[in-house]
């Protein structure tokens, strides 16, 4: 993630959003739908881990403007209750779940299918919390 400076309004007008914001939506929708049609526990926690870090992504993107300065790259599960403060428990969900979907992606064999469930469903509803915040239909 490149570096940003925060400005954080509270609702982000529909017409003001930078296009990498609906990229990243898109993205992420994409992702949900991997999540929902993937068979093996694992490959469905990366996508819903995935579907949420692109929806996190999606929000510091509309609330930040570019910093081309040098600076230490953060990550976006750090950035984001910054800039959305309303999402600071969802960020530390994710986050906390983060090493998991790492391990899973090396096929350390670490994810139940519960887990993998209950990550769609997490990812699903964060989604639509984001959706709804930047008021993208």
């Amino acid at each position: 993630m490149s570096t940003m400076t925060l400005a954080a309004p509270a609702v982000t007008p529909l017409q003001s959003l930078p296009t990498a914001t609906y990229d990243l939506v898109i993205l992420a929708r994409r992702s949900l739908t991997e999540a929902h049609i993937a068979t093996d526990p694992a490959e469905r926690y990366v996508a819903a881990h995935l579907c949420a870090l692109r929806a996190a992504a999606a929000v510091v993107a509309a609330r930040t403007e570019p910093d081309h300065r040098r600076r230490q790259v953060r990550s976006v599960w750090a950035v984001l209750p910054a800039v959305a403060p309303e999402l600071t428990e969802w960020s530390e969900f994710f986050a906390l779940s983060a090493k998991k979907r790492s391990a899973a992606e090396a096929g350390v064999k670490c994810v139940s299918t519960r887990e993998a469930n209950d990550l769609v469903r997490d990812a699903d509803a964060f989604l639509v919390r984001i959706v709804s915040i930047l008021g993208i239909a």
